[in-house]
């Protein structure tokens, strides 16, 4: 039996637009029927960074922490941190990456409520230390410190508490932001296993606005899809089992 010998199958954004009209008895027939397209893959974009954690998403940095400093610009890419240690040393050293004299510190996280009724957060404290706790918070700080103007949108803000008394490294595991359907010959930002969720969905999208006979249909379908892909994008860790022994006094 002969096999293509190959694992690299993947749609372009233009072939899926193209299967998600077809699945709504359309066609495209002029550059409008794409552009509004692509506009409704971006909208579903948003719609799964609201349906909560997808695995394929997460994201490792780091963030060099400065002495006195409680707060940093984090990227607009950055939807939620989920995890988060502090890098710190326990001998004279001062390197932060990759020394044997280094230590993880898991930190904790509090909200903005919690955070602005902290005491003793801006820096020159004689009780700057080690930071244990941060908060992320839409919108950006300037350089005296209060909020910038306008209504934030993408803007994050770290907060850490207490403020840093020396150099460390702040590390973390992110959701990021699904790229934009750029151009028609890219490839959409999503593993393979959600291609058919994405081309569901598209679709059902599309149906709305112009086949809504359509829409409740595409809709099951695009419901279904996710739950499958959506249950195959989970975190995978060791699993053991044990029979239960009775106790002997």
């Amino acid at each position: 039996m002969a096999y293509s010998g190959t694992q690299t199958f993947n749609l372009s954004i233009e072939e899926i637009i193209e299967e998600a009209l077809e699945r709504c008895q359309l066609e495209s027939r002029s550059g409008y029927d794409l552009k509004t397209a692509k506009r409704s893959m971006n909208l579903m974009f948003a719609e799964w960074a609201n349906r909560g954690l997808n695995l394929w998403t997460i994201t490792y940095e780091t963030q060099t922490l400065t002495a006195g400093t409680n707060y940093y610009s984090i990227d607009q890419k950055v939807v939620d941190i989920i995890d988060a240690v502090v890098t710190t040393t326990t001998g004279a050293t001062s390197n932060l990456e990759g020394d044997s004299n280094t230590t993880d510190v898991a930190m904790s996280r509090i909200s903005r409520t919690e955070y602005i009724n902290l005491s003793k957060k801006e820096n020159s404290s004689s009780g700057d230390a080690r930071p244990t706790q941060f908060a992320l918070v839409p919108g950006t700080v300037t350089t005296g410190g209060s909020s910038s103007s306008g209504r934030p949108q993408n803007d994050m803000t770290l907060f850490l508490y207490p403020s840093p008394d020396k150099a460390y490294i702040f590390k973390y595991f992110y959701i990021a932001r699904i790229a934009d359907a750029g151009d028609y010959t890219n490839n959409a930002d999503v593993p393979f296993y959600f291609l058919p969720c994405l081309t569901a969905g598209l679709a059902y999208y599309i149906s709305l606005k112009r086949a809504p006979m359509l829409s409740a249909n595409l809709k099951a379908v695009y419901d279904e899809e996710f739950k499958r892909a959506s249950e195959n994008d989970r975190e995978r860790v060791s699993f053991r089992v044990e029979p239960a022994r009775a106790y002997t006094p």
